[in-house]
């Protein structure tokens, strides 16, 4: 690649992420001290209302799909049965996901924990990466693999309900910690993509949303947790 190619492509990088496409013009080469100069002559920027329309409706098409799916719906129906039980029961909720599943684990377990639509007592619920120094030394000392099966074990009893997140449902740390809650007779929901992954085989139950759109199986697994938490208070704390 030649001096002025190699300018050519780095520019066309730095605006390359705004844009559909982006037009340059070299207006001086100096071969001799491999410089160029060039600057920018037009740039056909993606209009945020186009995003916004295409990704709203990928969005309805993966509602639509879980509305049709009986499969799914039944698995949610027995989730929502299973986890009042486990509550009247004594039992408590344990969340699990990595990244942005993560975040879902976190944001259900605190509305749990707080509230949702109404004010009541709070419902025991736990997301298992919410202490970092146990996070950093586990991964550390036995490999990240082993994050979540360690807090299940110290946290875990038997009777309780672990709801493990994972987009593709083969996430290491996750398989490890729905392994071990069977080991200690800890009902096991996988939340995941179309396939479930190998995790669908560890679980109970497996919520797979129709889609292979990691963000938009994200947004359904909020949507769940959400319709999850209302139903929990309602059945819990009948006004």
């Amino acid at each position: 690649m030649c001096a002025s190619d190699r300018f050519f492509y780095l520019s066309r990088q730095k605006y390359e992420s705004p844009c559909e496409d982006a037009h340059f013009e070299v207006v001086h080469f100096d071969p001799l001290c491999d410089r160029a100069e060039f600057k920018l002559k037009s740039v056909k920027f993606v209009p945020m209302e186009a995003i916004f329309s295409k990704r709203a409706k990928d969005h309805a098409a993966v509602f639509e799909l879980m509305l049709k799916d009986r499969e799914l719906m039944t698995a949610f129906d027995d989730l929502c049965m299973m986890s009042l039980d486990v509550l009247k029961g004594g039992g408590k909720i344990l969340l699990c996901g990595n990244g942005g599943s993560a975040a879902d684990a976190q944001h259900i377990a605190a509305e749990l924990t707080g509230r949702y639509l109404k004010d009541r007592k709070g419902i025991p619920a736990m997301a298992l990466h919410s202490n970092s120094s146990h996070l950093t030394a586990v991964a550390n000392d036995y490999g990240y693999e082993e994050t979540f099966a360690r807090m299940v074990e110290a946290l875990g009893r038997k009777g309780d309900l672990l709801i493990a997140l994972s987009t593709s449902g083969n996430s290491a740390n996750i398989l490890r910690a729905a392994d071990q809650a069977r080991k200690q007779d800890i009902l096991v929901a996988g939340w995941t993509g179309q396939t479930g992954g190998r995790l669908k085989a560890l679980a109970e139950l497996c919520l797979r949303i129709p889609s292979g759109d990691t963000a938009r199986i994200q947004e359904m697994h909020i949507f769940l947790g959400h319709i999850l938490c209302e139903f929990l208070e309602n059945k819990l704390f009948p006004e």
